[in-house]
């Protein structure tokens, strides 16, 4: 990082005045036209003069007062789009009122002609051109659009470039004041508003008996993350752990259990051993033996569907010792999850299928039950030929329980691409049972976010030597130790206590690996590589977490009580790189936003890098201590660190503090 520094090592230890973590872009095109590139201040017009305008009764006058009051955008925080967004709702319902169903499109623009743009003129002309309007072509209906921006102290000023695309530049006293105010309330206030209240993420669900490998990293981690996002954007999120705990493979499981733990009441984890070689055992047996241990375990199966106490108990013994093993890897990785597996759902799998029966959707199809979908060619089987359940009649049973019984907004499934078409058939039925609107993008909602593979290095699935999924317990641990090792060798053993090498160690070690799966797009196989993850240069999170500790050291260096500055200082944005950074302050709730509704954690990680990117362009070009600017600087350095640390937390990293 040019400027910075950054060859030293890590402290999880936070400055005194730090404030506590909250708990959980556009086409530009052409040159700006020469007719207005300085246009006057948009005078916006009175009710009354709306309504003589538009005699015809376009606008109702309590549309008007609506419209009216819409003009106050600079007293909401959050996305700076949705902020102008609503400037040029009012421009459009005046400049072309009998268009009601036209939204703003609004989006950041690169280059030297604006902050933002508005790209409505041109594909407006088109539905207004045939219906009288006095308007010559798009940049006539721009430069109206441009006129009838109502008043506003966030901009500074606009212009019409090209074919019609109002160009905004914001006010730097705009954005100076608006950083200011976060740093008074909090992150909070950049938040941005989704039309969601409550949202189910089911992600991460292992197998019981399975140990976690490298395949749930990503599931879990992702996940997350887009938990995260949503519960900082205030959301109600409900944390789903859909384990496999459920189905034929428990026959054999505890078939084996009584046969190697005779006291298998009293069973532990010492008792059993390797969870994943007790499975192997076990399946191995099912498969080589005589059949007399299988039919043991097909018997098994009857007895605990049936609901046998002995079995039952045997069942949540496994369950137990599993479940206790995914809570450590859990607590590790700092992820909360509420279990609700595969047999929760069991109970009310009947009901929903009498449900999907007497609306006609279960039909009959070679001794099974199934759902027939338009423009698929095989149908959603929900009882086997044999009588038995499967994924598909569990998945339906448990999509049916979120929209009706845990009311949710928004459902969504994080889990590998493989099951991208098992989930799409099973949302395509929901829509014929009216279960979810046609229309995608309507709520309720459900979607999948699909996944790729991780890699070895030799471009395969990532594996061990003897060609073993990687267990995902060993993963961390060499993260850690690699981690751990780079500190040492910067003799910070000697600095830190053993209590803060660790839990750096940690942070640094199991944010390298986080940050490097969630930096790509999520539907890309990524290649996973210990030295380029743990790297301090680059788009990775050593650099990025190294990046927020220097801020911390400036502010602390300095002297200066930050919490006092907040309340006494000024913040100006005079030098060009200290604007570029405050912009892109404030362009953290739309980013956020984006990573949200679009779900991919990666559009949050791009701004986070530019975010360090720009800070470092800043900190290079704008000495803090010690020159006029020093409290001004320290603040914009302070606000830098807070938007630094909350993206952390929304990737699910902790930060660092120290150098």
């Amino acid at each position: 990082m040019r400027g910075l520094g950054l060859g030293g090592a890590l402290a999880l230890i936070p400055p005194a005045a730090t404030s506590p973590p909250p708990p959980r872009r556009g086409r530009f095109l052409s040159s700006p036209a020469s007719v207005a590139a300085d246009p006057p201040p948009p005078q916006f017009p009175s009710l009354t003069g709306i309504m003589r305008a538009n005699s015809k009764g376009s606008i109702s006058i309590a549309r008007c007062k609506r419209i009216s009051a819409m003009s106050n955008a600079e007293d909401s925080l959050g996305s700076l789009k949705k902020q102008l967004a609503k400037l040029f709702e009012v421009s459009l319902r005046v400049t072309v009122p009998t268009e009601t169903d036209v939204e703003p499109l609004v989006a950041a623009c690169t280059g030297n002609f604006g902050d933002y743009q508005c790209n409505n003129a041109m594909s407006l002309w088109p539905r207004i051109k045939g219906k009288g309007t006095e308007f010559r072509g798009p940049p006539a209906v721009g430069q109206a659009l441009l006129r009838n921006i109502p008043p506003s102290e966030m901009i500074e000023s606009c212009s019409v470039a090209g074919p019609g695309f109002v160009n905004v530049k914001l006010s730097n006293s705009w954005i100076a004041k608006s950083i200011q105010k976060m740093l008074n309330h909090g992150i909070g206030e950049w938040a941005p508003k989704l039309s969601v209240e409550r949202a189910v993420v089911d992600f991460s669900s292992p197998n019981i008996a399975k140990e976690m490998h490298v395949g749930h990293l990503r599931s879990t981690i992702i996940g997350d993350s887009l938990a995260r996002m949503l519960e900082f954007s205030k959301v109600e999120v409900l944390r789903r752990n859909h384990v496999g705990d459920w189905g034929t493979q428990f026959g054999m499981l505890i078939e084996h259990l009584f046969e190697k733990v005779p006291n298998w009441e009293d069973a532990s984890e010492t008792a059993i051993g390797d969870l994943q070689a007790f499975y192997k055992e076990s399946k191995q047996r099912f498969d080589e033996e005589d059949g007399v241990f299988k039919e043991r375990a097909q018997k098994a199966v009857v007895k605990l569907q049936g609901g046998d106490p002995k079995y039952r108990k045997a069942w949540a013994q496994i369950c137990d010792i599993s479940r206790r093993e995914f809570d450590r890897v859990y607590q590790r990785l700092g992820v909360t999850l509420e279990e609700r597996g595969e047999s929760f759902y069991n109970p009310f799998i009947p009901g929903v299928l009498e449900k999907l029966s007497n609306l006609g959707l279960v039909e009959e199809s070679q001794g099974a039950r199934v759902i027939f979908l338009e423009g698929v060619n095989i149908p959603i089987i929900v009882v086997k030929s044999d009588g038995g359940y499967n994924y598909a009649s569990t998945d339906m049973t448990a999509l049916w329980y979120r929209l009706n019984e845990e009311k949710a907004d928004w459902i969504i499934y994080v889990t590998d691409v493989g099951q991208s078409q098992h989930f799409e058939m099973v949302f395509k039925a929901a829509k014929r049972a009216g279960w979810l609107p046609a229309d995608n993008n309507s709520y309720p909602r459900a979607n999948h976010v699909g996944f790729g593979l991780v890699l070895g290095e030799d471009g395969k699935r990532f594996r061990t030597r003897s060609t073993e999924v990687v267990r995902l317990v060993d993963l961390l641990d060499e993260a850690k130790t690699r981690s751990k090792a780079a500190l040492i060798e910067r003799g910070k053993d000697k600095e830190f206590t053993e209590d803060e090498l660790e839990k750096t160690a940690e942070a640094i070690g199991y944010g390298a690996v986080k940050y490097a799966d969630l930096k790509n797009n999520r539907l890309t196989n990524y290649t996973f590589n210990f030295d380029q993850m743990l790297s301090d240069k680059g788009n990775t999170a050593v650099y990025l977490l190294y990046a927020h500790a220097r801020i911390c050291s400036i502010i602390r260096k300095s002297g200066k009580d930050i919490e006092e500055l907040k309340k006494t200082a000024e913040l100006s944005l005079d030098h060009p790189d200290e604007r570029v950074l405050g912009l892109h302050l404030l362009q953290f709730a739309e980013n956020v936003e984006d990573a949200c509704t679009n779900l991919l954690p990666n559009v949050l990680c791009e701004y986070l890098y530019n975010l360090s990117e720009n800070f470092t362009k800043f900190y290079s070009n704008c000495p803090v201590i010690g020159k006029p600017e020093e409290a001004s600087r320290l603040l914009l350095c302070e606000a830098t660190a807070i938007v630094m640390r909350q993206c952390f937390n929304l990737l699910g990293i902790v930060p660092v503090y120290k150098i």
